[in-house]
């Protein structure tokens, strides 16, 4: 049904002439929940209190290095691989990868696989380039040129999101000049200016912030705007170049407060998000400026990313809530371990502080859409990593391949990342990750869900990065699941690997009936031990394993099953051990 046609279901013919005309009021789809609004230190609906529970689309709207997988190509950001392919394909066929691109990255079937996971709210991360022209393409300077492409997706995912019931919050993450001196997240090129650098980049996103106010305001799913995704800038003469330790915010709030008040000459009602400097963590000298008295209808952001979850991580932010009276929003997280975001969800909602994850899909395993890459696209990679090409239509061809790639039906979903972020009601909670019965192999790889201590036991289970910033590597393999056990093989053939002493799995056991069992179960690698528990007896027998570079069948015996639900855990006892299958045999 086209936009047009969905307006005529739910107004009247005056409202639909004023919406065709002036495009001002999205899709109006019932909303019985109430829109989002702010009530003291709380975001509240028509139902009471809303936390929120959002997902970022990621690289749909804005292309980032990591994620297209071309950092050690040199091409780190939006603007660079829109450019390499213009260079290599012409500007005909970049043109038709990227209406592509949108196409199959994100739609109807994600958004419905959202809803039905348990998110509540999705946070469209934009780039202003789908929308209007930079400043220095405009045929006359200072006017803006509109551009259909973004406007006409963010229609789709309107309607999509008004079809689940679910909110929306638009993210400005690349921002006219961009926003910071992370250049890949935010499209800066330092030989252009910078957003706060230049005045018309800011009149630019002020005047893209009226004109999607002006479409969507009115639209009841429409959950607010984000004014300025992770700032990260020096502004006057303290702090680094991300603008951490910057002592004077007053540019980055006196341009939060110019957008506020353009907006609300349209839009009085939608929740308004504020950002600090430093990724959003800065809010040096807010205390001062107008801007923290100015709209009651505001939230306070911050972003958490590789350091502790404890309290005192996010014990700033709280005192925030209560110094201003405004709730929070941990607008953006992830890049971890399923331990990880456990722990930081469990953290923001024991403190009433909704939440967004980043982001649903790319090519690694911490993320809820795993997105396998294509081999052509890999070799172009690899190409142009060497600082060659490869003919325009091998580019074109792997480009297209890797869109379609993105694709809900072509991506893996990773059911242990939803857990970890929806399942937090019970930290101590252990759940089969299927089905296991007697005389069937089961894989070692699908131990249960649940936490470490809990469903398996890991030297290494989360990133917590160290002073220098380093990375911490949870699962050595980086395949098939995101927790910190340690998983080797490909497609099919996964098995756990890098064993180390102490570590153990456990995995729950359904059977039929009462029934004695051996248990047999295949073993390479070094030589080593490894014991059992069954239903919390511990260790209640052991083996030795010799070393093999073969797959070799090892054997318990008489393991007394009860009918019903039974834990199995094997223990490690001595390390270097690779782990692919077992089964128990009823006798």
């Amino acid at each position: 049904m086209s936009y047009r046609n969905k307006v005529k279901n739910y107004m009247a013919f005056g409202c639909i002439l004023t919406c065709f005309l002036s495009q001002a009021c999205g899709n109006v789809a019932e909303n019985e929940l109430g829109r989002l609004r702010v009530q003291g230190q709380e975001i509240v609906n028509d139902q009471g209190p809303f936390l929120i529970k959002s997902i970022g689309t990621g690289n749909w709207l804005i292309q980032e290095g990591y994620m297209m997988q071309s950092t050690d190509a040199g091409i780190g950001t939006h603007t660079q691989f829109r450019t390499k392919l213009e260079q290599e394909i012409g500007e005909e066929r970049t043109a038709e990868f990227y209406q592509d691109w949108l196409d199959n990255h994100m739609n109807k079937a994600d958004i419905d696989s959202m809803k039905a996971w348990g998110f509540n709210a999705i946070r469209p991360a934009l780039h202003y380039k789908w929308f209007t022209l930079p400043i220095q393409d405009e045929p006359v300077s200072g006017e803006n040129t509109w551009v259909n492409a973004g406007f006409e997706k963010l229609d789709e995912l309107m309607d999509w999101a008004a079809a689940n019931q679910m909110y929306v919050m638009f993210d400005m993450h690349g921002a006219p000049g961009g926003q910071g001196k992370n250049s890949n997240i935010n499209d800066y090129d330092e030989t252009l200016p910078s957003l706060f650098e230049d005045e018309a980049n800011k009149a630019k996103l002020e005047a893209l912030w009226v004109k999607l106010a002006k479409r969507y305001k009115d639209n009841p799913w429409f959950g607010g705007y984000d004014l300025i995704n992770e700032p990260n800038w020096r502004l006057g003469d303290s702090g680094n170049e991300n603008g951490c330790g910057t002592e004077n915010n007053d540019e980055l709030w006196d341009l939060h407060l110019r957008l506020t008040k353009s907006i609300r000459e349209i839009d009085k009602s939608n929740i308004i998000y504020l950002s600090g400097n430093c990724w959003g963590n800065n809010y040096n000298s807010f205390e001062t400026h107008p801007l923290s008295n100015y709209d009651d209808n505001t939230v306070i952001t911050f972003h958490k990313y590789w350091n502790k979850n404890d309290q005192k991580s996010i014990q700033w932010a709280v005192d925030m809530r209560e110094q201003y009276n405004r709730p929070l929003w941990m607008s953006e997280s992830g890049e971890n371990s399923n331990q990880w975001f456990a722990d930081a969800i469990h953290l923001f909602e024991s403190n009433n502080i909704g939440w967004s994850w980043w982001p649903v899909k790319k090519s690694r395993t911490n993320n809820v859409f795993k997105v396998t890459t294509p081999q052509s696209y890999k070799e172009l990679l690899d190409t142009w990593e060497k600082g060659l090409s490869l003919s325009p239509e091998h580019t074109f061809l792997a480009v297209m391949e890797y869109s379609k790639a993105h694709r809900h039906e072509n991506t893996t979903f990773a059911p242990d990342v939803i857990y970890a972020l929806l399942n937090n009601e019970n930290p101590k909670a252990t759940k089969a990750f299927r089905y296991h019965g007697v005389d069937e192999w089961i894989s070692f790889v699908d131990y249960d869900f649940g936490r470490d201590g809990y469903a398996y036991e890991d030297r290494l289970s989360q990133d917590i990065h160290d002073k220098q910033g380093q990375w911490k590597v949870w699962n050595e393999g980086r395949r098939y699941r995101n927790d910190g056990v340690d998983i080797g093989g490909s497609d099919g053939q996964y098995y756990v690997s890098w064993t180390e002493v102490g570590e153990w799995l456990q995995y729950t056991i359904f059977a039929d009936i009462d029934t004695i069992s051996d248990l047999v179960f295949m073993a390479s690698g070094n030589s080593g031990m490894i014991s059992i528990d069954v239903n919390e007896k511990i260790g209640i027998t052991r083996l030795e394993l010799k070393e093999s570079k073969e797959w070799v069948n090892y054997k318990f015996e008489n393991l007394y099953l009860p009918k019903g639900q039974n834990r199995i855990r094997f223990r490690i006892e001595e390390g270097g051990i690779d782990l692919k299958a077992f089964k128990l045999i009823a006798k």
